[in-house]
């Protein structure tokens, strides 16, 4: 065990160019690779030919294998493997359960370390032209999830985040958006307020939707749109339209007009 050592690797959103050098260096030496369904096949042609790959994918209703079966994996390959490395899509502590693994590893007397990866909210966001903050728009940021382990209920402060001059970002709401609109609406969050829903952002597959917080649940589903999918609330969604780099002119309300500062600071 002296030897061995387990890197939770956060791989970022997709574009396998976002990957830290050190994460590349390390998957490009690691002798196994336990991976996430959100790790893209581009950067998994980035494990060397004689490494082993073991896929531990979730979705909903369907686990490959259940967390805690992943956390004495890990621990039962640290027992015989020289450099372990398990990938996960965007950052391993931003709703990664990274905290989790590493937690197990510690108690097992396993050593690791995290390499942080850039997480979907700021990659997803940035490769839509949405920035999180911008001056006079956004002072904050609220990152969400929008999905509960074990189906209980959306147990959040939605007063606390019906906050105009702060930008929401939802992980995992894409089974529930209605709910997560209908009550930061109940809460006080305006309905014309911009929306935006990201899938498989800053991939070749990105696809982009600019609503409001009204029409957002429609939207959604009517685009068929399908996880992963980002959602981001907030009046820098506005600036979409302006700020688009990846794929400019793509949007789909341009009534959403970028509006003007009004000299706060953020």
């Amino acid at each position: 065990m002296s030897k061995a050592r387990v890197y939770l690797v956060g791989t970022g959103p997709g574009d396998p160019d976002l990957l830290t050098v050190k994460a590349l260096r390390l998957l490009q030496n690691s002798d196994v690779v336990v991976y996430d369904r959100l790790v893209s096949d581009e950067i998994l042609e980035q494990i060397p030919p004689g490494a082993s790959r073991i896929y531990v994918g979730k979705r909903t209703g369907k686990h490959t294998l259940p967390q805690q079966e992943i956390n004495a994996l890990l621990v039962k390959l640290a027992a015989s493997k020289r450099t372990i490395v398990r990938l996960k899509g965007g950052d391993p502590f931003v709703f990664g359960r990274g905290s989790e693994e590493a937690e197990y590893l510690a108690r097992h007397q396993v050593p690791f370390e995290v390499i942080p990866g850039i997480t979907s909210a700021s990659a997803c966001t940035t490769y839509a032209g949405i920035p999180l903050t911008h001056r006079g728009l956004a002072q904050g940021v609220q990152i969400i999830t929008g999905h509960c382990r074990a189906d209980l209920p959306l147990d959040l402060d939605w007063r606390s985040l019906a906050d105009p001059s702060k930008t929401i970002v939802v992980y995992m709401g894409l089974a529930n958006i209605a709910l997560i609109c209908d009550r930061l609406m109940q809460a006080g969050l305006a309905e014309e307020t911009p929306a935006a829903a990201i899938q498989n952002g800053t991939t070749r597959e990105q696809r982009r939707i600019i609503s409001t917080l009204a029409r957002l649940p429609r939207d959604t589903c009517e685009q068929g749109l399908t996880a992963p999918v980002l959602f981001v609330i907030g009046r820098v969604v506005r600036l979409a339209g302006v700020l688009d780099w990846f794929r400019p002119g793509e949007i789909s309300t341009p009534n959403l007009l970028p509006v003007q500062n009004r000299g706060q600071h953020g």
